[in-house]
Formats: structure tokens, sequence, C-alpha cells
């Protein structure tokens, strides 16, 4: 199993949920987030004053799913929060050793 936590701009997230629906996820973990990476936040005016706005609003989804979907989910992302523009987002993949369905007891992949 896999582990697949992406950041994109809150504006694709309904994008991004159908594509995965498509490949078959039924379920995802979403959070809002604040963050920046290259394109460093920006400046903005409020009342006559400039300041710099660092910490941009973002999306954060997580998935846990069988190795065989990986590579069609992480495709479905990139595909749907495609913008072309600075800011797209990232994908993080990363191993899960052992998930556990609370209410049933269920383990692993049966568990997702």
């Amino acid at each position: 199993m896999k582990k697949i936590e992406a950041i994109i701009k809150p504006f694709k997230l309904d994008e991004v949920k159908d594509a995965l629906h498509e490949v078959g996820l039924t379920g995802i973990t979403v959070t809002e987030a604040k963050g920046f990476g290259r394109q460093k936040g920006h400046t903005e005016l409020y009342r006559g004053a400039e300041y710099v706005v660092d910490f941009l609003p973002k999306v954060k989804i997580e998935i846990v799913l069988d190795d065989a979907l990986v590579e069609r989910a992480i495709e479905a992302i990139q595909r749907a929060a495609h913008t072309g523009r600075i800011g797209d987002g990232k994908i993080f993949v990363t191993p899960v050793e052992e998930a556990i369905r609370i209410r049933t007891g269920e383990r692993g992949v049966e568990a997702v």
C-alpha cells in the first residue's frame, strides 16, 4: 500500500476529486492548508498599505491505496490539477505498512 499526499490549488479540488473517482478511488481526505514554494507568496494592497502574503491557500489531499492503483492516481491528479502556472502543487508518495478499519478490524487493503 502507498499513501499519496497532494498539495494543490483550492479551485482545482473538484476536478481532482472527479478524476480520482474515474480511476476507481472511493475515498479521500481533504485538508485546508497554507504554504508557499517557489512563488514565495505575493504582495497585496489593503487600505493603502502594502503587505506581503507569505502563505498562500492550498488544499492537501491524502489517499491510501493499493500499489496497483498508484500510477493511475498520480496521473489523474497531475492531469486535473495542472494549470501550467507556478504553484500548481506537489505530489508525495510514501509506503504504508498497515491499515486497520476500526469498525470491523479489517487489515491491509481490505481496510482501505
